[in-house]
């Protein structure tokens, strides 16, 4: 019993040493974190502020991009995101709760305003969406992209309900206020689900991201479990740095007359593609720029069609466009002499069997001036030129005009463009805007220096970047890039290049008032997948690259259509037209550049030129702007037509029968009335065939005839020549040779 007992107390005794010293530990450990204030070596002061420090991230405000007038173009807005409360945790005054207390209602009450079923809903309130059963323990719902992107309106409208447990988060998002306006340049910006900030994601909002965006801000205050303020805790506010504001060169009102004309044509001939671009030619400045297909900048509908910046990206082939630059290399070279004549039709480079062709080869003009080769867009005058030019001495031109390399405008993704000058025959079809690639910023950089007295402008399309934070200011200066050719050149180019427009390919483009001056072009297509250029009525590229007024330009602009759809008989040249007349016309206008006062024609009296020698007679009409026309050989006037004292206008023609054998002359491209004069001065039988121009006569020019011979001459329309034209080429082995 004793033993027992003894057992016991030993027993106790031990349980009481083992308690003792655990109770001893604990208290050395209590009275050590007291003293020390570690565990583990980690501070509980700081243990305690981690779990309830909230850090939350303030949102810079991402730049503003405004026109060159300050119209907003792209900017920041607020938009809402709908949540919902379902935790009863968040309710501290039942009789002002902080949790969705009625889903049905609630459900039946944001139907009306969100685009969700009433059903749907409900089952987001009260079902747990990947379990398929109720859940108890949900803090919050969100209702995916029906409560995103909320407007101000609705949500004023949602809130006026009182819905318990309903609640905003402002969020911001990218607003184009102007939807299709000049899309590819401005580009667009989102938020991406790995980035708290909105992204530039294409354009100047690509390219001006970082300067855009800013630097976000931080909030840092003490929360509870749902990461709300406790009362009386402190809050660290770092104020965040907005985004600077872009300045484009851009003209608001330029752009929508751009925009407007491009939806009619879109609308009327469905192009494969179409791009225009109007710019200051004084200071490079890019005042439109638009494209088709292209998107809406606000949704995105539409931006899978087209990617690229058709203006910047896209290199093509210009086709008679670059006559432009051709010519003035000819001026400046001092090797264009517009009186001196040539065979026009073919030509032939050595030991290659295909010729270079005049788009009116079948039909020839025969032997003309240059003029009127620059006139009529002729292929065969521009490759004559390069001879004359050298070919090296023309390559070092289209250097110094920059082709072959990037603007450096300013945009993402710009293409070179590629000069094809390796073999004779690329040399001469480069003359014409064959082979060799351009952009279309290129072309209005070239042309700056024909508008611009031989300065070449560096095209730019941001004007300035403003910071907002301290107001300073990094501004774009003009900057000449070169002088390829000298002020004379240029000014010599502009007045050849306006008789395009009033007496050549480009007579569709003339603004009454406005000089416009500038060239025409019609490019081949090259196949996609095999050699040689498409065929067809339709598959070509239609372009006119012009500036006004002709003496001191203050817009250039260019404009290409690609494959419109065109009606029997219609030609290319109109739907380029129904972007380039309006919109230059309405520009210059809004610029408050008057039209010229409009000269009237002069009706002259006809004075006698029978029995003078033929240079008595062209001195006598020199300065009265007719054109003489000699019918046969010889070196004095027998009789002409108009008679002396009749009424002429200025620029037509008078006909004069000369001492010796008379002969016809070329009458392609002449109308009937011209025609009749022939016949009645030699006292031919005439019979016409056809209506419109002269496009076949029976006796050859210079031939020589006699009284009572029979004259036939065909006529025809421009429209049916050239649809006859395009379907002879399309029948023949496609030789690369462009069409104006």
């Amino acid at each position: 019993m004793k033993r027992n007992k003894l057992s016991m107390n030993i027993g106790a005794a031990i349980l009481f040493l083992i308690f003792g010293l655990l109770f001893f530990v604990l208290v050395v450990r209590i009275l050590t974190i007291q003293v020390t204030g570690e565990v583990q070596g980690n501070t509980l002061a700081e243990l305690a502020e981690k779990q309830h420090l909230r850090k939350d991230t303030i949102d810079a405000k991402r730049g503003t991009i405004y026109d060159r007038n300050e119209e907003v173009i792209a900017e920041d807005t607020a938009s809402y995101r709908l949540q919902a409360i379902l935790s009863k945790n968040m309710t501290v005054d039942p009789k002002h709760p902080q949790h969705v207390v009625d889903p049905q209602k609630t459900a039946e009450q944001l139907a009306k305003y969100i685009d969700m079923s009433e059903s749907e809903i409900y089952q987001r309130l009260t079902i747990n969406d990947r379990l398929g059963k109720k859940d108890t323990k949900r803090f919050l719902v969100e209702f995916g992209k029906a409560g995103t992107d909320v407007s101000y309106k609705t949500k004023e409208k949602i809130e006026k309900l009182k819905l318990p447990g309903i609640q905003f988060v402002r969020e911001s998002k990218r607003f184009y206020p102007n939807g299709t306006f000049a899309s590819h340049l401005v580009g667009y910006a989102q938020k991406e689900d790995e980035k708290p900030n909105t992204v530039g994601k294409m354009g100047i909002e690509q390219v001006y991201d970082k300067q855009l965006q800013g630097t976000n801000g931080k909030i840092q205050y003490e929360g509870d479990a749902w990461s709300y303020l406790i009362p009386g805790s402190q809050k660290k506010v770092t104020e965040p740095k907005n985004g600077k504001d872009i300045y484009l060169t851009l003209d608001k009102k330029i752009g929508v007359f751009l925009e407007d004309a491009m939806d009619q044509v879109d609308k009327k001939y469905h192009p494969k593609d179409m791009v225009a671009i109007v710019a200051d030619p004084k200071t490079g400045k890019i005042l439109a720029m638009s494209q088709r297909p292209t998107f809406d900048a606000m949704t995105r509908q539409g931006i899978e069609k087209e990617w690229q910046n058709l203006a910047v990206d896209a290199a093509i082939e210009p086709g008679s466009t670059m006559k432009m630059f051709t010519l003035a290399t000819a001026i400046q070279q001092g090797v264009f002499n517009p009186n001196d004549y040539y065979q026009s039709g073919t030509f032939y480079v050595k030991n290659d069997p295909v010729p270079i062709k005049d788009w009116f080869y079948y039909k020839e003009w025969g032997s003309i001036s240059y003029l009127k080769g620059v006139q009529q867009s002729s292929n065969v005058a521009f490759a004559k030129l390069l001879d004359k030019i050298g070919k090296d001495t023309f390559r070092t031109y289209l250097d110094r005009f920059h082709f072959g390399v990037p603007t450096n405008i300013g945009l993402p993704n710009e293409s070179a463009g590629k000069i094809l000058y390796n073999w004779p025959k690329e040399q001469y079809t480069t003359t014409f805007g064959q082979g060799t690639t351009v952009t279309p910023i290129q072309m209005i950089q070239a042309a700056t220096a024909i508008a611009n007295g031989g300065k070449m402008m560096k095209p730019y399309v941001v004007d300035k970047v403003v910071d907002p934070n301290n107001n300073k200011e990094e501004i774009t200066q003009p900057e000449v890039v070169g002088k390829p050719i000298s002020d004379a050149t240029a000014k010599e180019v502009r007045d050849l290049l306006r008789t395009v427009v009033t007496k050549g390919t480009g007579t569709v483009y003339d603004i009454k008032g406005y000089s416009v001056t500038g060239k025409t072009g019609t490019a081949q297509i090259p196949n996609d997948n095999r050699p040689g250029y498409m065929t067809g009525w339709d598959n070509y590229l239609f372009s006119f690259l012009g500036m006004a007024p002709k003496d001191d330009p203050k817009l250039i602009m260019y404009v290409a259509v690609k494959q419109p759809q065109l009606a029997e008989n219609e030609n290319g040249a109109n739907p380029v037209k129904m972007i380039f007349n309006p919109v230059m016309k309405n520009s210059l206008k809004y610029l408050n550049i008057k039209p010229a006062k409009m000269e009237e024609t002069k009706i002259e009296k006809v004075p006698n030129l029978s029995n003078k020698s033929l240079d008595e007679a062209k001195s006598t009409i020199k300065n009265n702007g007719y054109e003489i026309v000699t019918l046969g050989a010889g070196d004095q006037v027998v009789d002409q037509l108009p008679k002396a004292g009749s009424s002429l206008l200025k620029g037509e023609k008078i006909m004069l029968k000369m001492n010796g054998d008379p002969s016809v002359p070329s009458m392609i491209n002449w109308s009937k009335r011209d025609v009749l004069k022939v016949a009645e001065l030699l006292e031919l039988k005439l019979n016409m065939v056809g209506t419109g121009y002269v496009t076949k006569q029976n006796i050859s020019p210079t031939s020589p005839v006699k009284p009572g011979d029979h004259l036939v001459v065909n006529f025809q329309s421009t429209e049916q020549t050239i649809k006859q034209q395009k379907k002879k080429d399309n029948n023949e082995k496609n030789d690369g040779t462009p069409q104006d």
